[in-house]
């Protein structure tokens, strides 16, 4: 099953998950721990990049907060909800929302991995400091992709 696509379009239009027990752990697990985060931490410099500012004018920025933020949140929120329930199909507009929680956890862990362009020159070093977390952070680029190639499929 290793090879297999994990995410592809089913004749009847939906798309069927093909994950391992391990892989829906992990997800479960990095979902949860970034939806309790957004819970109680949002200065946390790690989300940074999912609120990335409208505005430059600080009080400009500060109403389009009090204006959208509830909202930016709740979606964010469901979306890491949806990649932790045990699906085997979703329907197009759930993908694109576990796409959306996919890359939420892939901006949080690049931003704490400070990720560049350089980082996965080469092959990875599993002797280097934060190995795990750069496999973690591959692994959801993959799955990002394996999602992208599925929603363009006819």
């Amino acid at each position: 099953m290793s090879w297999l696509r994990r995410i592809e379009r089913t004749r009847g239009g939906d798309f069927r998950l093909r994950l391992t027990r391990r892989e829906r752990a992990l997800l479960r697990g990095l979902a949860a721990d970034l939806r309790a985060q957004l819970e109680v931490e949002a200065d946390d410099p790690s989300l940074r990049r999912l609120f990335p500012p409208a505005y430059e004018d600080a009080e400009a920025q500060a109403e389009y907060r009090r204006l959208t933020g509830d909202d930016l949140l709740a979606d964010r929120r469901d979306a890491l909800r949806l990649l932790e329930e045990e699906r085997d199909r979703l329907d197009e507009a759930q993908l694109y929302a576990w796409l959306r929680g996919l890359n939420d956890l892939r901006l949080v862990l690049g931003t704490r991995l400070d990720v560049t362009e350089d980082t996965f020159e080469g092959r990875l070093d599993v002797s280097r400091p934060g190995a795990r977390d750069l496999a973690v952070y591959a692994y959801l680029s993959w799955l990002q992709e394996q999602a992208v190639e599925a929603l363009a499929s006819p």
